[in-house]
Order: C-alpha cells, then sequence, then structure tokens
C-alpha cells in the first residue's frame, strides 16, 4: 500500500539513485505521451478513413495555425514547471502555492485573450497561407471550434505540467488515457455515425480536453499532503507573475519560432497540393509518435534538475544527465529501426491512397537518423530549463529553424523545379528538417559543455 501510495504521489527525486527516479518518472510520463499523441492521431485516422484525404489534409494544415495560438499557455506552463520544482525541490511551502495559485490565474486570463482573438485570425492565415480550396473550409470549421475550446487543452497542459514538477506524472497520465478514449468514442460518433468532418473532431477534442482539464485540477486541489491551495492564492503574486513569465517567454518564443516556420513551411507543402500535404500530416502523426521518447526524456530531466537544483545537489544532477541521455539514445535507436522496418504499415494506418503512402514511407526514411540527434537536443535541453535557463534553448531552435531550416527547405525546392516537379521536390520539406535536426543537436552539447546553465537557479535568486 506504501508503494502504490509513493507511485501515485508526489515523487522527491532529491533522494535514491537518479537513473531510478527518471525511469519511475518517465514510463508513466511515455505512456502519458503516447496518450497525447492519439488525439491527433485518432482524428488524423477517422477523417482519413471516413471523409477522404482532403479532410485529413484539413486537419494537417491547421497544426501550424493552431501551434501559433497555444503560445501564451506553453509559455505559461513551462515557467510554471520550473518553479515549481525548483521550490518543491528547496521545500519552500510558500512560494510553491504562490507559484501554481498564479499559473491557474494567468492560464485564465490567457484562455480568454485566445477565445476572443483566436476566431478573427483564422481566416485571414487561411488565406495568408494559400490553403487549397477543397481544404479550406474544413480547416476553417476546425480551428474555430478548437480556438472556442481552447480553455479545457490550456487547463489541462497548465495543471499536467505542474503535477509533473511536484513529481506526479501518474495521475496526468490517468486523465490523459480517459480523455483518449472519450476522443475516440466521440469521433466515431460525430463522424462515423453523424456525417461530420473536421469540425466533428475538434469537437471531440474540445470535449475531450475539457474532461481531462477538470480531473486534472480535482487531483491538484487533493495534494493536501504536498499542496495547499486557498483562494487568496489565486490572486496573482507580482514577483510570482514576473518570474513565471521570464522563465517562460524564452520558452514561448521557442514554439513562436517553431510555430512561424512551421507556417511558412506549411505554405510551401501546400503549393505541392492535396496529396503531399496528406503525406505530410501523416508523416509528422508518425514523427510525433516517434518523438515520444525524445520529448519524454527531456521533462524527466527538466524536473529531476529542477528539484535537485533547488536541493543544491549538483552532484546528483551530473550523474542523472550522463544516465539520462544515455537511456534516451538507447530508446531512439530502437524506434529508429521500428520506422524502418515498419513505415508503410504505419502509413496504412492513415490512408489507403497508394501515392500518399509511397511518398509517406520515402520521407520517413529520410526523417529516421534525425530522431536520434533529437534525443541529445531534448534531454540536454530539458537539463538547462529545469536549472533555469530558458534562453539558450530558445536561441539554438531560432539559428536551426530561421537560419537553416526554412532557408534551407526553399532552396533545395527552387534548385530541383523541372518540367515535372514545377514548384521542386517535396523532399525539400524533410532534407531541411533533418539537416537542422542534426545541427540543433551539436550546438546544443556545445553549450551545455560550456556550463552556463549552471548559474541560472530560480531558488538561489531568493
Amino acid at each position: 500500500m506504501n508503494r502504490l501510495k509513493k507511485f501515485f504521489g508526489a515523487q522527491d527525486m532529491t533522494v535514491g539513485k537518479p537513473l531510478s527516479n527518471l525511469i519511475v518518472f518517465s514510463v508513466p510520463l511515455l505512456i502519458g505521451n503516447l496518450a497525447q499523441q492519439m488525439y491527433n492521431t485518432a482524428d488524423s485516422i477517422i477523417v482519413g478513413q471516413y471523409v477522404g484525404d482532403s479532410a485529413l489534409a484539413a486537419v494537417g494544415a491547421s497544426g501550424p495555425i493552431l501551434n501559433l495560438l497555444l503560445l501564451l499557455f506553453m509559455g505559461i506552463s513551462t515557467g510554471a514547471g520550473i518553479l515549481v520544482s525548483q521550490y518543491f525541490g528547496a521545500h519552500r511551502q510558500e512560494e510553491l502555492e504562490a507559484s501554481v495559485g498564479t499559473c491557474l490565474t494567468l492560464t485564465f486570463i490567457a484562455s480568454l485573450i485566445i477565445m476572443a482573438v483566436g476566431p478573427l485570425m483564422i481566416e485571414p492565415l487561411m488565406t495568408l497561407l494559400d490553403t487549397p480550396a477543397d481544404v479550406y473550409g474544413m480547416a476553417v470549421d476546425y480551428l474555430t471550434i478548437i480556438t472556442v475550446g481552447i480553455m479545457g487543452c490550456a487547463y489541462y497542459n497548465i495543471v499536467s505540467g505542474i503535477l509533473r514538477g511536484l513529481g506526479d506524472s501518474v495521475s496526468p497520465l490517468i486523465f490523459l488515457i480517459v480523455a483518449c478514449l472519450l476522443n475516440i468514442a466521440l469521433d466515431l460518433l460525430f463522424v462515423a455515425k453523424m456525417g461530420m468532418t473536421a469540425d466533428g473532431v475538434a469537437l471531440a477534442t474540445a470535449i475531450a480536453q475539457g474532461a481531462s482539464a477538470v480531473l486534472c485540477l480535482w487531483r491538484l486541489c487533493h495534494m493536501r499532503q504536498t499542496l495547499t491551495l486557498r483562494a487568496r492564492s489565486l490572486i496573482p503574486d507580482r514577483h510570482m507573475t514576473v518570474r513565471t513569465i521570464r522563465l517562460g517567454l524564452p520558452s514561448g518564443l521557442t514554439q513562436a519560432i517553431f510555430s512561424m516556420a512551421a507556417i511558412v513551411v506549411q505554405a510551401l507543402t501546400n503549393s505541392f497540393g492535396t496529396s503531399v500535404i496528406a503525406c505530410a500530416i501523416v508523416v509528422m502523426r508518425v514523427d510525433g509518435f516517434a518523438m515520444m521518447p525524445n520529448f519524454t526524456f527531456g521533462t524527466a530531466m527538466t524536473t529531476f534538475v529542477g528539484q535537485n537544483v533547488g536541493a543544491n545537489r549538483m552532484d546528483r544532477v551530473h550523474e542523472g544527465v550522463r544516465k539520462g541521455v544515455a537511456a534516451g539514445l538507447a530508446v531512439a535507436v530502437v524506434l529508429v529501426a521500428c520506422i524502418l522496418l515498419f513505415g508503410e504499415n504505419l502509413m496504412r494506418m492513415f490512408t489507403s491512397t497508394e501515392e500518399v503512402v509511397r511518398l509517406g514511407v520515402h520521407m520517413l526514411h529520410i526523417l529516421a537518423a534525425g530522431y536520434i540527434a533529437m534525443s541529445v537536443t531534448q534531454s540536454l535541453s530539458g537539463v538547462m530549463r529545469g536549472a533555469g535557463d530558458t534562453v539558450t534553448p530558445m536561441w539554438i531552435s531560432f539559428i536551426t529553424t530561421f537560419v537553416i531550416r526554412m532557408p534551407l527547405a526553399y532552396a533545395i525546392a527552387y534548385f530541383t523545379r523541372s518540367e515535372t516537379l514545377p514548384n521542386g521536390t517535396p523532399d525539400s520539406i524533410f532534407i531541411s528538417l533533418l539537416i537542422s535536426w542534426v545541427m540543433g543537436a551539436v550546438l546544443t552539447a556545445v553549450l551545455y559543455r560550456r556550463g552556463r546553465w549552471k548559474q541560472r537557479s530560480v531558488v538561489r535568486e531568493g
């Protein structure tokens, strides 16, 4: 019973073996990331099989714009996770409560802003991207529904980040699995039974994410041995607000970099036609699963490092980094082998169009080695963020995305134009991505070795 209670409670990662801490924390987190990925994957599979490639392309074309609208929440979530893990590790209860309450209120305010402004931005952005006519209407409907129901998505991501900062990666997993099953059931109801298209999967996702948010808030309010939330805690603390924004802003800007680049590259993708758009979304859905271990180890490293920096245990930080990076690399190698062996089977889950399947397998082969490079980038970036250095990963993202990937994608497309490929080769989308991932790993390793991240502890600032 005590072991079960410990498993479901807050995990103190400042004691015990670092590798064991990381594994115990990472396993439910990895399963949770798998369930999270099932949201978009279920949407894509169901619209691809029951509606067609145009609906599949509509969901995919919506992704970069949706990510751009979520920037506020991503920044708050990152700042909250760092503050919570460091204050928890330092056993500073008053600051812990203030940081959690402030983040909950900031999330509410940010949600209202997105709900008001988001729907007004959708059509201009879709027009700017030159979205194909057979995709445009469904994509606008999808984004409008998701934006209006954004508060559920926001609170799930923020509160699950807080729970993970406290060392509880199990509760968010359970709630996410429940929401994922609800999402799939509603997808089938709205699309397969009621004949809806992209709007049906959007409605299902909004409802399911709202349910997961309610469950996460319920869990947070019942962690009384670790955290006591009172009404006064919800009044934004100026000091905590500034710290949350200062820590979260670089991560928010990092996501803005990715989102803006994705929008620019989406415009290039759209120029290749509906089949390539559909292929790109399927490849990126598979990519989402392949990236899960990398993101998982990155998040685990952030919490582990945050707690141990807060407790001033740098010896444990260095040991955890060595073993965490090694574990991440091992898992990445296994996943790359699976992608190379079963790529065609994965593509056929989403579509039966032979052209899309053939092109998708080719693109997966291009990207495969990049997942090994990304395991290094995500793990070491997680270390920097956990210590309070969110600026360095931001600059690395800027360089690899705006200086390397975007110009390279358009350059390859331009120089491969021909009579049969008037807009160039679609390979340009993924070759540029692979090169940017490899360069990102090199830059991250070099800047990690320089060690400036060790001086950025929030707790040491007082």
